[in-house]
């Protein structure tokens, strides 16, 4: 054979090689880049308007989430769908307000028994969870799947109960870890949490939310405050499941929604960022349990503990995108169910975690003013978002489920109270709402919408006395 022949007679043999390989992998190689953009959509709980130094917290570093914003664009004016959490998540996941949405508010289906008692449910799993969404509801999960996208949530879902067909891996969700059960959300040392449908045990023992110190016990000896912190943290145990999946599933687009549960309280966090903060912070009275959860020694230490271990990591999963290659090719979005709470020593004035808006009982968590529903959303993904960019486009939770439809190439239901906002994400021209619209039945019955510049709220409807606030 000449060298011609030869040199030929090589080039097919590689060709053929090459297609070969190319059809055993999917032809994932030479198309990866071009995939469908995967989605990564964290959600916090309880987070103020003001807990992110990219929204001017002065006390809580959060450079991770910060760089999210630097990366891409911080959104000013948006809002969750409620302002507790099952109804926020409800609104966020079917993309329709709460004038539509089927939770309106925190429903513990209580007709069953002792939902809350921790011992009877960890007897009796039909005692979890809350009341459940409908048969067929369809969801942003679903919508993914359909999409052609490997779904999985993690943290705390909230909107249904074991043994029901409201959970999240009859909901859309392809893999599950976390807490079905918002009631037990109420400590980061549960006995279990769900992985799909069965429990997961983490070798923790009960203690109850509201459990006091002991009798005797001295409040500023740290010992006295052992038994609340138990073996294993589990959020530790549903990010390592997290960056499990993501890795598993880098070759494929994927849709993941972190629903982590902090900073809602209890206060407890990792000892080294509490270590961390005291040493910034300084000495403090304790939190004795007073508003609900648990005694706290370092209460302000313990909140801000519980925001930086956050940070820490989303800054490890952006990082590890980065290791994977897909990085360029994720859309991250961060935000917060609902504003910051009043309760089990949070102390979000001290914060200032409302940023410009009050956050104490009254304004914050519970109602429909700025301070309970104005959230934090950044979002970052590389050459479709601006670095450094700033909206004041005004958005809300039900917005979300057409703006990942359109970012997915499929079409949103039909009936969805959205709008996408896919244009603000990416600079171009954006359809603004008519108006916004919020009700919650709970704390006297409330209203609220906002139109342009202004937002109107009517609150204590069912106590028979009507108070319209108009803020510009």
């Amino acid at each position: 054979m000449n060298s011609f022949k030869k040199l030929f007679f090589l080039i097919n043999v590689v060709g053929l090689f090459s297609a070969i390989t190319a059809c055993n992998s999917g032809g994932k190689a030479e198309n990866k880049s071009e995939q469908k953009p995967n989605i990564i959509y964290i959600l916090a709980d309880d987070l103020g308007y003001g807990d992110l130094g990219c929204y001017g917290q002065e006390k809580i570093e959060t450079p991770n989430i910060d760089k999210i914003a630097k990366n891409g664009i911080k959104f000013t004016e948006h809002y969750a769908g409620a302002p507790v959490c099952a109804p926020s998540r409800c609104v966020l996941l079917t993309g329709k307000h709460m004038g539509h949405a089927q939770v309106r508010g925190n429903d513990e289906w209580n007709e069953r028994g002792n939902v809350w008692d921790y011992r009877a449910m960890l007897a009796d799993s039909t005692l979890e969870g809350q009341r459940p969404m409908k048969v067929g509801t369809i969801t942003i999960g679903k919508k993914m799947q359909d999409a052609g996208y490997k779904t999985a949530m993690f943290g705390k879902w909230g909107l249904g109960a074991p043994q029901t067909h409201s959970i999240p891996t009859k909901m859309g969700f392809d893999f599950f870890v976390g807490y079905n059960c918002q009631r037990q959300a109420h400590t980061y040392f549960p006995i279990h949490l769900y992985k799909n449908e069965a429990r997961l045990y983490l070798g923790n023992d009960t203690v109850a939310p509201n459990t006091k110190l002991d009798k005797g016990a001295d409040p500023y000896d740290l010992k006295s405050y052992e038994k609340y912190n138990l073996q294993n943290y589990s959020s530790k145990v549903m990010f390592a499941e997290l960056t499990g999946f993501v890795k598993d599933n880098s070759d494929n687009p994927f849709f993941v929604y972190w629903a982590t549960p902090i900073p809602h309280a209890p206060l407890q966090a990792p000892q080294k960022w509490v270590d961390y903060y005291v040493k910034k912070f300084g000495d403090e009275e304790p939190y004795l349990g007073n508003k609900g959860y648990f005694p706290n020694r370092y209460p302000h230490a313990t909140y801000a503990a519980m925001i930086s271990y956050l940070d820490e990591n989303v800054g490890k999963l952006v990082q590890q995108l980065k290791d994977l290659g897909v990085y360029d090719n994720t859309l991250i979005i961060f935000t917060s169910d609902n504003g910051a709470t009043y309760n089990g020593g949070t102390d979000s004035p001290w914060f200032d975690s409302g940023g410009p808006f009050k956050s104490e009982y009254g304004w914050g968590k519970g109602y429909t003013h700025e301070g309970g529903i104005r959230t934090p959303m950044v979002a970052s993904w590389p050459k479709q978002i601006q670095p450094g960019t700033e909206s004041n486009h005004i958005s809300a939770f039900w917005d979300v489920m057409p703006t990942l439809c359109e970012v997915a190439g499929i079409d949103a239901p039909a009936d969805t109270d959205g709008i996408s906002f896919l244009p603000a994400l990416t600079g171009a021209n954006q359809t603004a709402h008519e108006h916004l619209y919020w009700e919650f039945p709970s704390y006297g019955g409330q209203q609220a919408v906002r139109m342009g510049k202004w937002k109107g709220i009517r609150k204590n409807i069912f106590k028979g006395i009507w108070l319209l606030n108009f803020i510009i």
